[in-house]
């Protein structure tokens, strides 16, 4: 959330805190500021800072360069100020920085101005040259007024500012209370007042609120009251709709939000001031006069106000007139009730919904607005009215018009402050400081408008402010008070007491995570995490039937739990090829979940990805592509890290791609295939990508079953012997290999494919593989004959059970 820094310092007064101060301050309490960024331009001069008169300069008596001079401030006082500016003269008039004004200079340095001597003489503020005072970076001299400005006056009356500071602050879901400029002075108060500051806290007065008539009134009916806590109104007559005025514009962009026109900026501008959502009507459009609150019609049409049709459900809470819905309730106007340039009357509605059915609503339409997202979390019902009568005057003062219908206000059951029973022993010990007096934590409790009605020995009755919706419990007065009362001065204690770590039955899991991350890390690799929680657009229509759905997602790219691992490492590659960075290896340890029936399946994976050159150009080597087999590699090295040696390798084909399966002992292990194109066109990815997935349990189960044994090192030497076969294009190495293999040969060791040809001098439809058999006899040395027979025996079944020839 965005704070601007000028506009918070009309709701509090924050003299002596710089913007820094401010938002260290912020984060000690709770509302953690994220960054504070410079917006605008112009100087930032204290208040301290007034116009001043020379009275009289003279030559400082132990300094050449300095002058002293007797200044006039307006206060009847002549103030003694050492200068060292070449240009001070009697007769000028002069910025002068006063006891304890702060100096923001054009070079960004804080000065904190004090009373002191100069070599030897009193000086009791500083003439101000305009780097000292932000305005430019010229110290060639002070600054020289106009001899119109008035003396004593604040120097910032003249000097026009457009400096101001965001404040990015990261809200929790819980503090509903400061999402707005109040809400976050409110908190400000609190802490400044435990510190001691004495500063004031004000929401600007609502007095000024007059109907003028009563022509335009407009009827309300709440039909649903578990939807609707309280629904108020007021009409506005003859107004004139156009660009705002610029102060009102300049609030608006400094958080972000462009104006639209003097009437929806009027609400924008109370939402961020106040906290409460609003709603401007084109009055007369209002069929009826009539406002009713009701459930929409289940299928029910309504264009909202971005153009699109929306289909309703029999759950969404409208806000409709006697004959059709004008408003989706806070969440989004409709295109047809809103105010624009042809606007002359106006009708503004505050309310409070309940928070479920605004999340539901908002969720199920794929919407989040400023207004949505404060209902959702709860608006104080006190603040209706105050919003409602504020907006009425604001907008009479910068269109006109005037308030033409008494305040009608539903409130069917009247919302009751929460109230709760706190213990001052128990709030001590929860805090861990013993010292902390009953006096600190009333006057804490009174800085957050947490009322004492009564104390009965040590416990206290509080009844907490409708506004701190997130405040229900002990628990929560004790974190209320510790936040204001400061972390920091909270001591840690001299002993602490911890647990020793004991393995559970998930030691083994982990460690070989650790062991398999290390393994990755080494060849390589890169860890990513990514949110099990994901979009349903990139899945098929057969793989969406499956997938698992929120009841109340967070949003459209948020609604479904992962069904595989695959899209969430592609959405890592197209983020870092668009940053330049098109050779990754990545891989994840995570779950997928999938709905099977009247079943839900859970099941934990790695998964790796690998895509661009699997090693870049150097002195030593050009450049190399990653393959497939270049994945494979390092597949296998996973398998041999759990010694799974003798796996069944299949052809496997799906919709994400074509690869192989591994099995053991019939049992999946893993997938690994080359990406198909149609998927990695849906992330904008123009180059092959890599992805296999091992499923984990079933790897630790099949490792769990091989025992480790002792084999001696071989006595007797091993045998090479190759075969160049000539076989059909459609055979696969793996049928050459199982067909060898059936024959269990006990001296056959090994069996590897090192060449693949096609070409010319081979006839049509035909390829070459050229493989090498190791032989080894564990008691003796094979001699010409024996070995001659076994490779018979191997060209023999090559050629009868794949088609084999010698080439």
């Amino acid at each position: 959330m965005k704070i601007s820094y000028n506009w918070l310092k009309e709701y509090i007064d924050l003299k002596g805190l710089t913007v820094n101060e401010v938002g260290e301050l912020l984060t000690e309490i709770g509302l953690e500021c994220e960054a504070v960024t410079p917006l605008g331009r112009g100087p930032e001069i204290d208040d301290k800072v007034v116009v001043g008169f020379v009275v009289s300069a003279q030559k400082h008596p132990n300094a050449d360069k300095l002058t002293l001079c007797q200044v006039d401030t307006g206060d009847g006082q002549l103030l003694q100020i050492v200068c060292g500016a070449p240009n001070v003269a009697e007769g000028q008039k002069i910025p002068v920085a006063l006891h304890g004004a702060t100096l923001r200079t054009y070079g960004g340095e804080v000065i904190k101005i004090k009373k002191g001597k100069i070599r030897g003489e009193i000086s009791e503020g500083m003439i101000c040259a305009e780097d000292e005072l932000g305005i430019s970076a010229d110290h060639s001299g002070i600054m020289v007024l106009d001899e119109s400005y008035e003396l004593g006056a604040p120097l910032a009356k003249y000097i026009a500012s457009d400096a101001d500071y965001i404040l990015e602050i990261g809200l929790t879901p819980n503090r509903a209370d400061a999402m707005s400029h109040y809400g976050v002075a409110r908190d400000l108060f609190a802490a400044l007042a435990h510190r001691k500051k004495k500063v004031e806290l004000s929401l600007p007065s609502v007095a000024g609120f007059k109907v003028s008539n009563t022509q335009l009134t407009i009827d309300i009916e709440i039909a649903d009251r578990r939807a609707c806590k309280r629904y108020a109104g007021v009409s506005i007559t003859g107004v004139k709709v156009g660009p705002s005025p610029e102060w009102l514009q300049k609030r608006l962009k400094s958080i972000g939000l462009n104006p639209i026109n003097n009437v929806v900026d009027v609400t924008n501008f109370v939402l961020h001031e106040c906290g409460h959502p609003l709603h401007a009507f084109d009055a007369d459009r209002i069929a009826g006069r009539k406002i009713v609150v009701r459930k929409a019609e289940e299928g029910e049409k309504f264009i909202t106000l971005d153009g699109v049709e929306r289909t309703l459900s029999a759950e969404d809470l409208m806000i409709c007139d006697a004959e059709k819905p004008l408003v989706l309730a806070g969440i989004y106007g409709g295109l047809y009730s809103g105010v624009n340039e042809q606007t002359t009357n106006v009708f503004l509605e505050s309310a409070v919904f309940d928070t479920v059915h605004i999340r539901r609503s908002a969720r199920r339409h794929g919407l989040q607005t400023d207004a949505s997202y404060r209902y959702e979390r709860g608006v104080d019902p006190e603040m209706t009215i105050y919003a409602l009568k504020r907006a009425a005057n604001l907008i009479r003062e910068v269109a006109g018009g005037e308030i033409s219908m008494n305040i009608h206000d539903e409130y069917p059951a009247p919302i009751t402050p929460h109230m709760v029973d706190a213990n001052l022993q128990r709030i001590r010990r929860f805090i861990g400081k013993k010292d902390i007096t009953n006096g600190d934590i009333k006057s804490i409790l009174a800085s957050l408008e947490i009322k004492i009605l009564a104390e009965i020995e040590d416990t206290l009755r509080l009844e907490v402010p409708s506004y701190r919706v997130d405040v229900q419990r002990e628990a929560d007065v004790v974190e209320e008070i510790l936040r204001i009362y400061g972390l920091d001065n909270v001591e840690p204690p001299r002993k602490i007491k911890f647990a020793w770590h004991q393995p559970g039955p998930d030691h083994t899991k982990v460690s070989k995570k650790a062991d398999v991350s290390k393994l990755l890390v080494s060849r390589g690799y890169s860890e990513t995490m990514n949110n099990s929680l994901t979009s349903a657009e990139p899945y098929n229509e057969a793989n969406k039937a499956q997938l698992i759905e929120l009841i109340n997602p967070l949003s459209n790219e948020l609604a479904v739990l992962r069904g595989t691992m695959l899209f969430g490492l592609l959405e890592n590659i197209r983020f870092n090829i668009n940053r330049q960075i098109p050779d990754l290896r990545l891989f994840e340890f995570g779950k997928t979940y999938k709905k099977l029936n009247d079943r839900y399946a859970e099941d934990e994976f790695l998964a790796l990805v690998l895509t661009g050159s699997y090693w870049s150009d150097t002195w030593l080597e050009t450049e190399k592509k990653a393959t497939f087999y270049h994945l494979l590699n390092d597949v296998e090295a996973i398998l041999q890290y759990f010694k799974l040696h003798k796996v069944d390798k299949r052809h496997y084909q799906s919709d994400e791609g074509e690869g192989i399966t591994i099995k053991k002992d019939g049992k999946h292990i893993l997938i690994l295939l080359a990406v198909s194109g149609s998927i990695l066109k849906k992330f904008d990815i123009e180059q092959p990508v890599y992805y296999s997935e091992i499923n984990w349990n079933a790897l630790l189960s099949a490792a769990g079953q091989i025992k480790t044994t002792f084999t001696p090192l071989p006595k007797f030497p091993e045998v090479v012997r190759d075969l160049a076969l000539v076989i059909d294009r459609t055979t696969t190495y793996q049928a050459l290999e199982q067909a060898v293999l059936k024959l269990n040969i006990k001296e056959l060791r090994d069996i590897t494919l090192f060449d693949v040809y096609e070409g010319k001098n081979l006839p049509e439809g035909k390829k070459s593989y050229a493989m090498r058999f190791t032989l080894r006899h564990d008691e003796k040395t094979l001699n010409d004959p024996e070995i001659e027979q076994i490779m018979q025996r191997i060209l023999g079944v090559l050629q009868a059970e794949c088609g084999a020839m010698l080439r």
